[in-house]
């Protein structure tokens, strides 16, 4: 195998060894659950029905809402399949530090919709998108040095966040109340 692929892809020895295998796909079903959570506790948080958003005043470049869904979803299965790849590689420090970064971001994530939804803290919100990003960006640093096609599926990822960061901004500063 030439390390151009033995940093791109799984393990082949997890792959052909069926109780690897079984770890792996276990492991893969619980970085989906992880983030399947995180998007449930999001969605449960947020409407664009909701009297209080459809009150706000929404910067121009506001996507229309059908959106969000295809958009988040893809995401979700980036960051499951990403940390599912590191996972996969050799123990050591470095696979642990990626993997306890991702948790980290996942937790901004999953924090971000009750506050900006749930609580009406858009303000607080932007505080939690701010350390999303940053830990995201740690996570995508740390993931490439474990596994490089893992940290480019954060790319999309990054960017929305990106994105997301300036819509939350701009409803700051159109809704100064």
């Amino acid at each position: 195998m030439t390390e151009h692929h033995a940093l791109n892809s799984p393990s082949l020895s997890t792959l052909s060894n069926p109780t690897l295998r079984n770890e792996s796909l276990a492991a893969l079903g619980t970085f989906g659950a992880l983030t399947a959570g995180a998007a449930l506790l999001g969605a449960r948080s947020s409407s664009s029905t909701q009297v209080w958003y459809r009150s706000l005043r929404k910067p121009r470049f506001q996507p229309p809402a059908w959106v969000f869904g295809p958009v988040w979803t893809t995401l979700y299965g980036l960051m499951s399949l990403s940390a599912w790849r590191v996972w996969n590689r050799p123990a050591g420090p470095r696979r642990s530090w990626a993997l306890a970064l991702w948790g980290v971001q996942l937790g901004f994530n999953a924090l971000w919709s009750p506050l900006f939804f749930g609580k009406h803290r858009p303000r607080t919100a932007l505080l939690d998108i701010a350390a999303l990003g940053v830990s995201l960006a740690a996570y995508t640093g740390a993931a490439r040095q474990v596994d490089r096609g893992a940290s480019w599926m954060m790319v999309p990822y990054l960017a929305w966040v990106g994105f997301a960061s300036a819509l939350n901004e701009e409803i700051v500063r159109l809704n100064p109340r």
